[in-house]
């Protein structure tokens, strides 16, 4: 360790402090004649501590600092990183994962840890330390992964990354194309069964999630099947017990693939359970993806929007007739649009502002929108979005929570965003790694005017990047009609309200929040909220919520699939208050989907990053590879630290020994 003292002050003035320090010693003991009959060398010891005593006093008015230098090395970090999804233990193998491939895996792991620092993970649908070989993930996704191991390890010593799977996944973007991928070698433990079975299923199910009462709706079903060539089935689709659909499959080919459409009516509002199944064929190497369970939320009234577009400059309608005016990149130095933004306050109609390059900062600021920029420069900053977990206007799933973080950069307005109200915050600006206290989106209602913020431009490449990453726009459509829902909706003057979805995946824990107001309509949290929950059995289960700065919150854990209902009470002063619902938490048959394992993607996923694909009984031989490898090596980091002096315990206690030294030799001397 190298240990430096720095101080803003010429190096001179150290002098000055030792000169103190004996100039103070001197005066004390010279003229001190107490101690003349003492020996010489006593004298001399204690006029040494007074000056060492003083002469570090002085110094610490000089405000040092300690820098030191500490150097560390780090070994290699072998990150193994388990499959813990469903569809590793669906075929025949199933007993060897569990029992003798633990071992293997195991052995291997530690064969590896005196050369190399071994971080072993679980993922599925998520990513946890450490390895239980559960194989419980009901979903694989590859780019939570990714994402995971580039956010721990990005700065660290990484030697390389050896991933465990059947190289199947069913959500997130493909592996080999994800850019998110630390760049370091990328091994691959080739798992599962590539052997095609007999097998007949539902591949996947495509229908709309919300549908209105009265109105027809499509959903389209795949059904796969393999070598069951001249073998029939019968595509059913049920309502409780009511058959609805029903149709003959005849099989041709051993590798058969079929789209099947069907148009249902919604004759009830509700959450409506369908059960889709295909009957058994004799042979199959299983039946449980011959069913798929779907939920689909029938309401009442239409939720959909008309869109007007308009140059701003150019409106001449009534806003009476609108729910809600968005303003794009306005008001700008070209297009101040004073008239309509005069318009606009008197109607108290509901406005978001959408910021870009092109706004007026001045004019914005003069808007009393709930967001001020100061600071601000005529540039551009790409700000990343990061959902406010403490956000209760609306629920936000757990799916639109992860993809925002992960959408590109918007190009918001160079400055620093200072919330003037009392904003509800749900997107706050990220710059690379870090998230700042800056909104990025922001809804406010303070003025009585319902008003939106969203500090960027350029939505247009979160939509794209939703259908990249997952195939649908399902991330981007919830953040884009919960934010245009809540500015138009009309006020809803309830004492007591409720926040919740109504569907919910058995991975997901089934989250409550919940507002109350006085008779002022103010908000409050002193009352105590129950609710009870009572699945379709009729059991029933009490829970109490939390209360949070401004309101309540409930997390109820996960739940097993199935259909519940829900009764809310909060007594305020002396009424009571009620909300009732339902929620449906659907089963997830993601991992049955498919059972034949895709070698040819992990093998070229090694290959792409400087690695090699294995199978489970070549773990010694990855092992020996990456053993001899002259690549990963012990790196040496140095760190350097700067602290003040004062702060340093240690001269505390000098300083407190050389005054109880000198005290007791003077005592003992008889000065005192």
């Amino acid at each position: 360790m190298n240990i430096q003292f720095l101080t803003e002050l010429p190096t001179w003035w150290v002098l000055i402090c030792l000169a103190a320090g004996f100039l103070y010693a001197l005066v004390l003991y010279r003229k001190d004649h107490s101690f003349d009959s003492i020996h010489p060398w006593l004298k001399r010891l204690l006029f040494g501590l007074r000056a060492v005593l003083v002469f570090f006093l002085a110094l610490l008015l000089l405000t040092p600092l300690l820098k030191t230098l500490t150097r560390e090395k780090e070994k290699p970090v072998i990150i193994i990183a388990q499959d813990n999804s469903q569809s590793i233990v669906i075929n025949k193998d199933s007993s060897f994962y569990r029992n003798e491939y633990k071992k293997q895996l195991t052995d291997f792991a530690n064969g590896l840890k005196e050369k190399f620092d071994v971080k072993e993970v679980n993922w599925g649908d998520k990513v946890s330390d450490g390895i239980d070989f559960s194989f419980s993930e009901k979903q694989t996704d590859f780019s939570a992964l990714f994402s995971q191991i580039n956010d721990r390890y990005e700065d660290r010593n990484v030697g390389a990354v050896i991933i465990a799977g059947d190289g199947l996944y069913n959500r997130g973007s493909s592996p080999v194309y994800d850019e998110s991928i630390l760049k370091v070698p990328y091994f691959t433990i080739a798992l599962g069964d590539t052997t095609v079975q007999k097998d007949l299923l539902i591949s996947k199910v495509n229908f709309n999630k919300t549908v209105y009462l009265g109105n027809s709706f499509p959903i389209e079903v795949t059904v796969d099947a393999r070598r069951l060539s001249g073998a029939s089935s019968v595509l059913t689709i049920k309502q409780d017990s009511s058959v609805l659909f029903s149709k003959q499959i005849s099989i041709s080919g051993n590798k058969f693939n079929q789209l099947i459409p069907v148009v249902l009516d919604a004759k009830k509002t509700g959450i409506i359970h369908y059960k889709i199944e295909l009957s058994a064929v004799a042979g199959e190497m299983s039946t449980m993806n011959n069913i798929r369970d779907i939920y689909v939320e029938v309401i009442e009234s239409s939720q959909n929007y008309t869109v007007k577009v308009v140059m701003a400059e150019a409106f001449e309608g009534n806003l009476s007739e609108y729910n809600l005016v968005i303003l794009h990149n306005l008001p700008s130095t070209g297009h101040p649009i004073k008239e309509l933004l005069g318009k606009i306050s008197a109607s108290s109609i509901p406005t978001w502002y959408i910021l870009g390059t092109q706004v007026s900062i001045p004019m914005f600021n003069a808007l009393g929108s709930g967001i001020n920029i100061t600071n601000n420069i005529d540039k551009s900053n790409p700000v990343e979005a990061k959902v406010n977990r403490d956000f209760s206007l609306f629920t936000i799933s757990s799916q639109m929570e992860q993809n925002i973080s992960s959408f590109p950069a918007l190009l918001t307005p160079f400055g620093k965003y200072r919330s003037t109200a009392n904003n509800a915050v749900l997107l706050y600006q990220q710059i690379g790694d870090i998230t700042t206290d800056q909104p990025l989106q922001i809804f406010n209602q303070s003025t009585g005017q319902r008003i939106g913020v969203l500090g960027g431009e350029g939505i247009w490449k979160w939509r794209l990047s939703d259908y990249s990453a997952n195939g649908n726009f399902d991330a981007f459509n919830e953040w884009l009609l919960k934010s245009v829902q809540n500015l138009s909706v009309k006020e809803n003057k309830t004492h007591f309200r409720l926040i919740s979805k109504n569907n919910i995946n058995e991975n997901e824990q089934v989250v409550f929040d919940a507002e109350v107001y006085n008779d002022n309509y103010e908000l409050i949290n002193t009352p105590d909220v129950n609710m009870v929950i009572t699945n379709s059995a009729g059991k029933s289960f009490p829970y109490i919520f939390s209360k949070t700065e401004k309101g309540y919150n409930l997390n109820s854990g996960f739940m097993s699939a199935g259909d519940y209902k829900y009764k809310s009470t909060v007594k305020v002063s002396d009424k009571v208050y009620t909300s009732s619902g339902q929620f449906t938490v659907s089963l997830l048959q993601a991992e049955q989907g498919e059972s034949v394992a895709d070698h040819v993607l992990l093998n070229t996923l090694a290959q792409k990053n400087g690695g090699a694909m294995f199978y489970p009984n070549q773990l010694n031989e990855l092992k020996d590879q990456l053993l001899k490898r002259d690549d990963m090596k012990t790196v040496s980091y140095s760190h350097y630290k700067l602290r003040d002096l004062v702060d340093v315990k240690a001269i505390f206690f000098i300083l407190l020994a050389l005054l109880s030294i000198e005290w007791f030799l003077r005592k003992r001397a008889g000065s005192y």
